[in-house]
């Protein structure tokens, strides 16, 4: 639906944003790996480190020469594992867009649980949705939905640049596209829940992250922010509007 760019919020409670940095590198370190490594060690470690709900719910058990950490923690590894560059980019971005601002809401540590816990739920809503499932969940969508809930509940106003249709790019209020991609998510999971996709994942990690901020974020963080921050490239100069017209 929509691609973000950038926005405009600048931070006020941390230098630099650490922890999002870090979980971006992971990530790509994570598919560094794999994707040089041979097909049977890529789908090793899909099995291993993903999260399967069969297995989790006791309809399947893993062959134990496929086992790479404990069943319990695939709630948060499948997190770090994607399909290929596009799927890991496009979550990155948007945790690189959104992710800043809820880390400094946050606090660096709070930050880091918040997104474990966020990417957790959106492993129990994806078994919960389809327990005897055996493919691996893959992929940070569901940490990165609670991210953009919480970004959503922090700073709706806030003018982020989008690509709508993956090619026009506009300044919009965050609440305009954010929401539109929230309601989407709710309405793919009733309408595809044997799709490619993970909807569950992704409302989990929503539901998670809406709650989650209320809680984590820093005394005196307000929900719904007043302020209004354009994107530099949109702001008009006051001076130069009242100024006489010039002949090219």
């Amino acid at each position: 639906m929509f691609i973000p760019l950038h926005d405009a919020v600048e931070l006020k409670y941390i230098r630099v944003q650490y922890v999002t940095i870090s979980i971006i590198a992971l990530n790509f370190v994570a598919w560094l790996f794999t994707t040089i490594a041979t097909p049977e060690a890529v789908e090793h470690a899909s099995l291993g480190l993903g999260f399967i709900p069969a297995v989790i719910f006791n309809c399947a058990v893993l062959d134990p020469s496929l086992t790479i950490v404990p069943d319990d923690a695939t709630f948060i590894t499948y997190a770090f594992l994607h399909f290929d560059f596009w799927h890991l980019a496009s979550n990155m971005l948007f945790l690189w867009v959104f992710g800043d601002n809820v880390e400094d809401a946050l606090g660096h540590i709070r930050f880091l649980i918040f997104y474990l816990l966020c990417a957790a739920a959106g492993a129990l809503l994806h078994g919960l949705v389809a327990p005897s499932a055996e493919g691996p969940l893959i992929g940070a969508s569901g940490a990165i939905s609670g991210v953009v809930a919480a970004y959503f509940l922090l700073h709706p106003r806030v003018r982020v640049w989008v690509l709508v249709l993956f090619r026009i790019p506009l300044p919009l209020p965050a609440f305009i596209p954010l929401a539109l991609w929230i309601v989407q998510q709710f309405v793919m999971l009733a309408l595809d829940l044997d799709g490619f996709v993970s909807w569950g994942a992704h409302v989990g990690g929503i539901l998670a992250g809406a709650i989650l901020v209320l809680f984590m974020r820093r005394k005196g963080v307000p929900l719904f922010d007043r302020n209004i921050v354009t994107p530099k490239a949109v702001r008009r100069n006051p001076a130069a509007s009242q100024a006489e017209p010039v002949a090219e």
